[in-house]
């Protein structure tokens, strides 16, 4: 080890050189742009996780990830790089929206589907559900919306992230009492505490979410059909605004018709959404 290659602090130096090698090679294979200014947070990400391997400068770590023919040492990089923040209820007019607005128009079209002897379904798409608190706060308020009839009537969820590890977590459905002590009273029946500081998602609410791995930088998505709602927040603030036009590209050939897009609240389609009609501010429809 040579200390040129660390600060006194024992951090590895990533130098400018080094980060645009990751940096390019982050925005290719995930679309997330990395600007100078996340120089430090990369270095502070990855850190740890170079020193395990047993590397003492950035370039030998980016040489094995790119030789990676197994792409695990990119899963991990993404994994370290990725932002998984969200929680419960986050930005919760979209649910009052969701519940006010747009599911008793799909509901409408579900209960003629069933008179007429038809599946009724309704399918949803997470995209970007980091550790699962969104795709759980959309299950939730859709067991409550549709009480008995989320029995008898088709209604899926599908959540997707790039993240391994917050996959991993959301499948497990555990949190911790400060995780969950933005939930409404009312939603509370849906945990049950399992210890001094865990509460876990209730079965029935696990079983309504599908969560796979999927990259969005994807050209074709693997889905056999369309989404009537997707919920893409808080996800298109890390990349350019070619990378975020070919993404809501993307997600209105997977919407049918008069579907729903809702992205975050930091977030803009533009003054002129072009392919999707301006519901309010964050909330889009397909046309």
């Amino acid at each position: 080890m040579t200390s040129a290659n660390f600060n006194a602090e024992g951090i590895i130096r990533l130098s400018d050189k080094e980060f645009r090698m990751i940096s390019e090679l982050v925005y290719d294979r995930f679309g997330i742009n990395l600007t100078d200014k996340k120089k430090a947070l990369v270095r502070g990400r990855l850190n740890s996780l170079v020193k395990s391997q047993g590397f003492t400068n950035f370039k030998s770590y980016y040489q094995s990830v790119i030789e990676d023919p197994t792409e695990g040492s990119l899963l991990s990089l993404i994994d370290r790089i990725s932002t998984n923040h969200s929680f419960f209820f986050r930005e919760a007019e979209h649910f009052d929206v969701l519940t006010k607005r747009v599911l008793p128009k799909l509901c409408r079209v579900l209960e003629k589907q069933s008179t007429a002897g038809q599946p009724a379904s309704l399918r949803i798409w997470c995209a970007g559900s980091a550790a699962g608190e969104e795709p759980y706060t959309l299950a939730m308020v859709l067991a409550e919306y549709f009480g008995l009839k989320i029995e008898r009537w088709d209604i899926g969820l599908l959540a997707t992230d790039i993240s391994v590890s917050a996959l991993g977590q959301a499948v497990d459905g555990s949190y911790t009492e400060q995780r969950v002590a933005g939930v409404p009273a009312s939603y509370r029946k849906y945990f049950s505490k399992t210890g001094p500081d865990r509460y876990d998602v209730a079965d029935k609410i696990k079983r309504m979410v599908l969560y796979k791995r999927l990259n969005l930088m994807r050209e074709q998505y693997p889905f056999k059909g369309k989404f009537h709602v997707i919920f893409c927040r808080n996800v298109m603030i890390y990349f350019d605004p070619e990378t975020k036009k070919k993404l809501v590209g993307k997600f209105h050939r997977y919407l049918h018709e008069s579907g729903y897009l809702f992205i975050g609240h930091s977030e803009t389609l533009g003054k002129d959404p072009g392919i999707y009609r301006y519901v309010q501010p964050t909330v889009y429809q397909k046309v």
